[in-house]
């Protein structure tokens, strides 16, 4: 059972008994914010420790195709979606043989299936190219691929290449808001903050903690409060305390 962070940190200011002046007030309130964001990253990392990505994949270029696939779609139809496809089309060479109309047909059931097929024909084309078939092995030449956004350069950079990075995408914004990891506006800037509270050699990690939380207790619509292990430290106004 994962402990509860919150029985952890002694709430309260330590210099409540006398006066002090804004500098020692502002220091001492980053110092309370990190030792909380400690125990939030410390708690997450026991609950979901040795969690991976939910897509099926067996190489990087499957992986590619299914962070494509999976922009606004679940991972289990993404599964569902590439199950069918990888048997046969499981190489660049081979999907770029395909028409538009082919492609469609393939993830029709998937969302916004007109304009992935078209991303990822165009993105087969260019790896055979640029890259004989390879996967480029940093951000920005990914990002140069069709459909590759920063979200899906970081996945693969980092499961593929272990290069550390944070992917942020709908379950990490999310979460890092509710929890008080961020408030930026857009996933840039959730990144940005993220990189900052989170040490470099966790970032793949924590990106999987925080969509595994997401998943299973931190939902959009009707989070499990009374389930969630950070219940004592999370910052979340609208906390849903009725059981399932």
């Amino acid at each position: 059972m994962p402990y509860y962070a919150g029985e952890y940190i002694q709430t309260g200011c330590i210099y409540c008994k006398r006066r002090t002046d804004s500098s020692t007030y502002t220091e001492f309130n980053k110092l309370r914010i990190k030792k909380k964001t400690a125990l939030i990253l410390a708690c997450l990392e026991e609950t979901y420790a040795g969690t991976a990505t939910a897509l099926n994949y067996n190489t990087p270029f499957e992986l590619l195709v299914a962070v494509i696939l999976s922009a606004q779609c679940t991972d289990e139809r993404v599964n569902k979606v590439t199950q069918r496809i990888f048997p046969k089309y499981n190489q660049p060479q081979k999907l770029a043989e395909l028409s538009q109309e082919e492609m469609e047909n393939l993830i029709r059931d998937c969302g916004l299936f007109r304009s992935k097929a078209k991303n990822i024909l165009a993105t087969c084309r260019k790896l055979l190219q640029e890259y004989n078939g390879k996967l480029p092995d940093n951000v920005k030449d990914l990002m140069g691929l069709p459909g590759v956004g920063k979200k899906t350069a970081n996945v693969i950079v980092n499961i593929i290449f272990g290069i550390p990075a944070i992917a942020v995408d709908t379950h990490v914004f999310r979460v890092s808001h509710r929890l008080g990891l961020s408030d930026g506006k857009d996933p840039a800037a959730v990144e940005k903050d993220l990189m900052r509270v989170i040490p470099k050699e966790k970032w793949g990690e924590a990106h999987h903690w925080l969509i595994w939380h997401g998943r299973k207790i931190c939902k959009a619509r009707k989070p499990d409060c009374m389930e969630c292990m950070l219940i004592n430290l999370c910052p979340y106004e609208d906390k849903n305390f009725i059981n399932k």
